[in-house]
């Protein structure tokens, strides 16, 4: 009897060292896919503190926490499934929606850019009314946003981890789906609130404590545009990065094939320091490829209409134009 006692505990000791390895696994998974979508989930991080600019202190933290919420209902109610389905059902769609993304965020890299160059951007985001119908409509919009960032992160994180069986696919997505969306808002979180925690330190009688608290008020607006200037840079080097890999995949291996050729030159020169100029050099390349894709298709979107606009424009005016000799 105890023998069977003994022989049935070494079989839950077993099958827990399984789950626990299973467990690690996941993490270790979910770690390697968060890695992958990292240049996304910086611009996340960059795009979402605009949504709470002008708006009363102690509205800043709960607006983040609903767009949080949105944001976690985004991935897991919407991408997950979306996604597992088509890994289970249709894997060869993933690598050209995953080039779509990698050409949107290439787009919104080279816009920001083509914004800064031309003042053609945003003056500031404006104050937003006060009561709950306005802070509504500006949630709603943050998380229509959040969409596109949630899914081109998650859709990174998949295509990692394609190779995994379904359950563990799904497992993997979820860990995935909360941890970024817990690091994401609870830096936005603490983004937003470094301003007031800066101004109560500077009101304590503590001279140590006003010059830390001036020294954070001043920094923000720096820090801010830090946030924005590293966010422009991965959305063009992930976008471009996402454009050479998914070429290649698709049978074209000359472009990422170029960039490895390079990468590897340059990682046999350096010696010691092989890896990280590799390294660069594959992320400086690919920025460059974001750019330049980027750059058509903000070429596209706004200086078409613009010409469809110039000769609408000519054409009214001569139109007006012909009216008095009519008369």
């Amino acid at each position: 009897m105890s023998g069977g006692l003994f022989a049935l505990l070494d079989d839950v000791a077993a099958l827990a060292r399984l789950a626990a390895a299973s467990i690690d696994d996941v993490g270790a998974a979910a770690g390697r896919a968060s890695v992958k979508a990292a240049g996304v989930v910086v611009d996340d991080t960059a795009v979402t503190p605009q949504y709470v600019q002008g708006v009363a202190a102690e509205r800043e933290l709960p607006i983040v926490r609903r767009i949080a919420v949105g944001s976690l209902r985004n991935k897991l109610l919407i991408i997950l499934p979306a996604a597992l389905l088509l890994s289970q059902f249709l894997p060869w769609l993933l690598t050209p929606i995953l080039m779509a993304g990698g050409a949107f965020l290439c787009y919104e890299g080279a816009e920001k850019i083509w914004e800064k160059v031309s003042g053609h951007g945003a003056h500031g985001a404006d104050v937003i009314e006060a009561g709950p119908d306005a802070e509504g409509k500006l949630v709603a919009g943050a998380i229509r946003t959040d969409l596109i960032l949630s899914a081109e992160i998650m859709v990174i994180s998949l295509n990692e981890v394609s190779d995994e069986p379904f359950l563990s696919r799904a497992a993997i997505l979820v860990v995935v789906a909360l941890g970024i969306t817990a690091l994401v808002y609870g830096v936005v979180a603490l983004i937003v609130k470094t301003d007031d925690v800066g101004l109560r330190l500077a009101q304590r009688p503590s001279r140590a404590a006003q010059t830390i608290g001036n020294g954070m008020v001043k920094a923000m607006p720096k820090v801010l545009t830090v946030i924005s200037v590293v966010g422009t840079a991965a959305m063009l080097w992930v976008g471009g990065h996402i454009l050479l890999v998914g070429v290649d995949d698709l049978g074209w291996h000359a472009p990422y094939g170029l960039v490895h050729h390079l990468e590897e030159d340059v990682h046999h020169a350096l010696g010691a320091l092989g890896a990280v100029g590799g390294w660069l050099t594959n992320t400086a390349a690919s920025a460059v490829v974001g750019l330049v894709v980027g750059a058509v298709v903000v070429a596209v979107l706004h200086l078409v209409p613009r010409r469809g606009g110039k000769h609408g424009g000519d054409t009214a005016h001569a139109d007006s134009g012909s009216a008095p000799d009519a008369s």
